[in-house]
């Protein structure tokens, strides 16, 4: 890129940068001024990447990465309580995030899947493991009360926040424990172990009508949930043990913020599963209604991702939940 005049260059942009400085100061922004804040650092951003390339100058290079930093935590604080910003997080950050991680997340479903499968087939099989883990009293009480009555014996509002709360702790560990990666498959593993163990004793007591009839309709979208946080983890690890063309923190750092992205959209999923499983579950509704809305949330939930997060990353972008506020994209994309 040739040399510019920097003189020039100061004076022409410096009542956006002096905007800008205005813009930081407030400390209750509306809307409007939100945006704008948004705005403004973009292009500021973009004027110190051509300062650097073009006509390095330490005095405003310090004076315009001071701005900028001053301005990412203006945002920070501003635009996390804006509704439209809470709009495009679920409409083009989380589904984008979902969908570019989509082979990551769906091998961990594949895997769970097949892993529980054989699991619970190798436990109908072998009787005796369960009297290691059960007595014959406890085994009875399962079979005959326990299980059905786990889902009513609360209040459908307690049990659903109980369940939901339960829930996002499982998949946040999955997530935030997933740069060590083994800690991810335990949780894992002792997740589908639990549902195996159950689900054979039910089987080899002939109550898998009643296990499937409870599980199935809050079970597939809570499960996949789960399996997706275990994806991201997983992906989060991969990303410092395979970094690609960057460094080993850049690549870690870009996977965070994505992580952080499926965590924060994961909380409204779990939700919708919470509610499924306090309210539907349990209700007098016959089996095969209580299934059938158990499938269209899951169905739901793979179309929010393969359309809409088709669409969200077409349009460019990541689920770096910082994406547009990081000075290196924006004078990237410059």
């Amino acid at each position: 890129m040739p040399r510019i005049d920097l003189d020039a260059y100061v004076t022409a942009h410096a009542h956006e940068w002096l905007r800008l400085e205005e813009l930081v100061k407030i400390r209750r922004p509306t809307g409007p001024e939100s945006d704008e804040l948004v705005d403004r650092y973009q292009r500021v951003a973009t004027h110190l990447s051509v300062v650097r390339t073009s006509a390095p100058d330490a005095e405003v290079v310090s004076y315009l990465s001071s701005l900028l930093g001053r301005a990412r935590i203006a945002m920070l604080g501003a635009r996390v309580l804006s509704w439209r910003a809470v709009g495009r997080f679920f409409t083009e950050q989380f589904p984008a995030a979902l969908y570019r991680l989509r082979w990551w997340w769906l091998g961990c479903v594949a895997a769970n899947v097949v892993v529980t499968a054989l699991l619970m087939w190798w436990l109908v099989d072998h009787p005796e493991v369960e009297q290691t883990l059960l007595s014959p009293g406890e085994v009875d009480d399962l079979v005959n009360n326990d299980f059905e009555s786990y889902y009513s014996e609360n209040a459908a509002s307690a049990f659903a926040t109980r369940v939901w709360v339960n829930n996002a702790w499982v998949a946040a560990l999955c997530i935030a424990l997933g740069i060590l990666g083994l800690p991810v498959l335990y949780l894992l593993f002792q997740n589908i172990l639990n549902v195996a163990v159950i689900g054979s004793i039910m089987t080899r007591h002939d109550r898998a009508d009643l296990f499937w009839g409870l599980i199935l309709p809050h079970g597939l979208l809570e499960l996949t949930a789960v399996f997706v946080a275990g994806g991201v983890g997983l992906r989060l690890f991969w990303s410092w043990v395979e970094p690609g063309g960057t460094s080993r923190a850049a690549s870690l750092a870009q996977a965070g913020r994505t992580a952080i992205t499926c965590a924060l959209g994961l909380v409204a999923v779990l939700f919708v599963s919470g509610i499924i499983e306090a309210f539907v579950t349990p209700s007098p509704l016959p089996t095969w209604a209580r299934i059938t809305i158990g499938v269209l949330a899951e169905i739901a939930f793979l179309l929010y991702v393969f359309v809409l997060g088709r669409q969200a990353a077409a349009a460019g972008h990541t689920g770096d939940i910082n994406a547009d506020l990081l000075e290196d994209r924006v004078a990237t994309q410059a």
